[in-house]
Protein backbone atom coordinates (compact mmCIF):
# COMPACT_ATOMS: atom_id res chain seq x y z
CA UNK A 1 0.00 0.00 0.00
CA UNK A 2 3.14 2.62 -0.73
CA UNK A 3 3.75 4.76 -2.74
CA UNK A 4 5.13 3.57 -5.98
CA UNK A 5 8.10 5.50 -7.80
CA UNK A 6 5.17 5.90 -11.12
CA UNK A 7 3.33 7.74 -8.56
CA UNK A 8 5.97 9.77 -7.19
CA UNK A 9 7.10 10.69 -11.19
CA UNK A 10 3.69 11.14 -11.79
CA UNK A 11 3.13 13.71 -9.05
CA UNK A 12 6.98 15.89 -9.59
CA UNK A 13 5.83 16.36 -12.98
CA UNK A 14 2.31 17.95 -11.79
CA UNK A 15 4.96 20.29 -10.06
CA UNK A 16 6.81 21.00 -12.26
CA UNK A 17 4.09 21.94 -14.61
CA UNK A 18 2.49 24.08 -11.80
CA UNK A 19 5.10 25.79 -10.70
CA UNK A 20 7.94 25.73 -13.28
CA UNK A 21 11.55 24.55 -13.17
CA UNK A 22 12.70 28.15 -12.56
CA UNK A 23 10.60 28.48 -9.17
CA UNK A 24 11.07 25.59 -8.30
CA UNK A 25 15.10 26.41 -7.93
CA UNK A 26 14.51 29.36 -6.40
CA UNK A 27 12.90 27.95 -3.47
CA UNK A 28 15.49 25.09 -3.16
CA UNK A 29 17.88 27.69 -3.59
CA UNK A 30 15.91 29.81 -0.89
CA UNK A 31 15.54 26.83 1.63
CA UNK A 32 19.57 25.69 0.89
CA UNK A 33 20.52 28.82 2.40
CA UNK A 34 17.68 28.79 5.19
CA UNK A 35 19.36 26.02 6.06
CA UNK A 36 23.11 27.13 6.01
CA UNK A 37 22.00 29.82 8.02
CA UNK A 38 19.96 27.53 10.72
CA UNK A 39 23.34 25.48 10.65
CA UNK A 40 25.49 28.44 11.26
CA UNK A 41 23.66 30.02 13.86
CA UNK A 42 23.26 27.18 15.58
CA UNK A 43 27.31 26.13 15.54
CA UNK A 44 27.10 29.92 17.31
CA UNK A 45 25.29 29.20 19.69
CA UNK A 46 27.52 25.99 20.51
CA UNK A 47 30.52 28.08 20.42
CA UNK A 48 29.18 30.77 22.66
CA UNK A 49 28.28 27.65 25.43
CA UNK A 50 31.78 26.60 25.23
CA UNK A 51 33.37 29.69 25.89
CA UNK A 52 31.65 31.28 28.81
CA UNK A 53 34.46 33.89 29.03
CA UNK A 54 34.21 35.19 25.60
CA UNK A 55 33.08 38.88 25.02
CA UNK A 56 30.69 37.73 22.52
CA UNK A 57 26.86 38.34 24.29
CA UNK A 58 28.03 40.61 26.90
CA UNK A 59 25.81 43.50 27.47
CA UNK A 60 27.75 45.64 29.77
CA UNK A 61 27.18 49.28 29.35
CA UNK A 62 30.12 51.43 28.93
CA UNK A 63 29.14 54.63 31.97
CA UNK A 64 28.69 57.51 29.95
CA UNK A 65 30.12 61.11 31.20
CA UNK A 66 27.93 63.41 32.90
CA UNK A 67 27.55 67.16 31.08
CA UNK A 68 29.62 68.73 33.63
CA UNK A 69 32.91 66.23 33.56
CA UNK A 70 33.36 66.98 29.99
CA UNK A 71 36.03 69.74 29.10
CA UNK A 72 34.98 73.29 28.48
CA UNK A 73 36.27 75.68 26.02
CA UNK A 74 37.97 78.17 27.98
CA UNK A 75 37.93 80.99 24.58
CA UNK A 76 34.42 81.57 24.87
CA UNK A 77 34.76 82.87 28.66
Amino acid sequence: MGISIWQLLIVLGIVILLFGTKKLRNIGSDLGGAIRGFKKSMSDEDSKTENPDSLEGKTEEQPQPAAEDKPRDKSHS
